[in-house]
């Protein structure tokens, strides 16, 4: 059984577009995704064996999650039922559960549900598949474009395997474009087709790993193409004008947000001013949002920098407030003005690592009280009660310091703060070290 019926798909894969069309039908026709499908790896195993497991399938548009179920479908002696998570509902789920329990049961048939976009199901709609999952009323077989640490329930994962789908190699992407041009069945072999190799490499570099964005625009270019007598001749400049541009993979709800990100913040840290301004263009040109991107740069002037340089944290700010005065595109300047002075900047840690310190300490630690010369004295009867007493004013003292205690009893000697010796951090360092010294005489 499959919603999507016999009719409708021989449609698809004979007149459809040609991703469609060119599907694989076999293992052997499926390109790409060694990592997980080649001899010897278990999943591979699984599907030739035709003894599954329930499994999720996690990866970018295009790597071939769906395609590989198709397969499986093509293969498996169960029965094999397909929904889409944007359309179904826990009535379809629940009828599905019980015509494969009916199928197990009186003739010993299993059944493979297929939920496409399943990280559109809540966790109500995921709830309902636990108990068939663990029973093993049905095989199931979940397709995610998005983190499905972040969608899915743990339970539902911990019933299943996880199984990451990479964006495709240029080469895989050249071997699935040669393949529908050669495939007079289901793909573009009847037709009298020139198709330069320079095409070929820039459909195949612009799809960004996306099998589907480059068949799609393989056969668009063969409507563009130059007409020479009986044949048809695909050059670069058709290509490039039915791809239009690159396919930029971000998703600002997604996995490229917070991975990008990561990378942009890296950079930074790595001192790779290259590096973090092309992946802040990468997240620009995705669309996210410029504040977003102001806000970690303000993370990072203090976390990575700090007191080495002092004006990283000034400037990180002022881009900030650049972005939101001036907007996009001209936002983007004073965002790599930062990025490039905070990237080239000395680095420290030693203020993150301080108040982290610190936090620990205080989580840790009894609750100390206040040392009574440190308490406020401003306020009628504080005195009495002895506030403020002994207090010293250090701007009455050479040098505006006088020993003596800030922390409670029983850890005012613990050092928190240990500064580096980068850029002007170092002078923090030398007058601290100066005045413990002094404190020591």
């Amino acid at each position: 059984m499959d919603l999507i019926t016999f009719g409708l798909e021989s449609k698809i894969r004979e007149e459809g577009p040609l991703a469609q069309r060119m599907r694989p039908e076999t293992l052997d026709q499926f390109i790409g995704q060694e990592q997980i499908l080649a001899e010897g790896k278990a999943l591979r195993a699984m599907i030739a064996t035709d003894k599954l497991v329930s499994l999720v399938f996690y990866g970018p548009p295009g790597t071939g999650k769906t395609s590989l179920a198709r397969v499986i479908a093509d293969t498996t002696r169960a029965d094999f039922v397909q929904l889409n998570a944007v359309a179904a509902g826990v009535k379809d789920v629940r009828q599905v559960i019980e015509q494969a329990r009916d199928s197990w049961s009186l003739h010993n048939q299993r059944t493979i549900l297929f939920i496409d976009e399943i990280h559109r199901f809540n966790k109500a709609q995921q709830d309902v598949l636990l108990s068939a999952v663990e029973q093993g009323t049905i095989i199931f077989i979940g397709a995610t474009t998005e983190n499905p640490f972040f969608y899915l329930t743990g339970p539902l994962l911990s019933r299943t395997r996880l199984f990451v789908f990479e964006l495709l190699q240029k080469e895989s992407v050249t071997r699935l474009l040669k393949a529908a041009l050669e495939n007079s069945e289901r793909g573009l072999g009847k037709l009298q087709l020139k198709v330069d190799q320079e095409a070929l490499d820039y459909l195949a570099e612009k799809a960004n790993g996306d099998a589907r964005a480059a068949l799609n625009a393989l056969e668009m270019s063969v409507l563009v193409g130059i007409e020479d007598n009986d044949t048809i001749r695909v050059t670069v400049e058709a290509a490039a004008e039915a791809m239009q541009k690159r396919l930029l993979a971000y998703d600002r709800q997604g996995d490229s947000h917070y991975d990008m990100a990561s990378a942009l913040i890296k950079s930074i840290r790595g001192s790779n001013p290259d590096a973090a301004l092309y992946w802040m263009a990468r997240m620009i040109r995705g669309g996210e949002d410029p504040t977003f991107i102001a806000r970690r740069l303000m993370i990072s002037a203090s976390e990575d920098i700090g007191n080495a340089d002092p004006q990283a944290l000034p400037l990180a700010v002022s881009a900030a407030q650049a972005v939101q005065m001036l907007g996009m595109p001209e936002g983007r300047i004073p965002l790599a003005q930062a990025v490039t002075y905070l990237a080239a900047a000395p680095k420290s840690n030693a203020s993150y690592l301080a108040i982290n310190k610190a936090m620990q300490l205080v989580e840790e630690e009894q609750n100390r009280p206040v040392p009574k010369h440190l308490k406020d004295s401003s306020y009628r009867g504080a005195k009495s009660l002895g506030h403020g007493g002994g207090y010293r004013y250090p701007h009455d003292y050479p040098g505006h310091f006088i020993e003596q205690d800030y922390l409670p009893e029983g850890i005012k000697d613990k050092i928190i703060y240990r500064p580096t010796n980068q850029g002007r951090e170092k002078q923090l360092r030398s007058y601290l070290e100066s005045i413990r010294q002094r404190n020591k005489k």
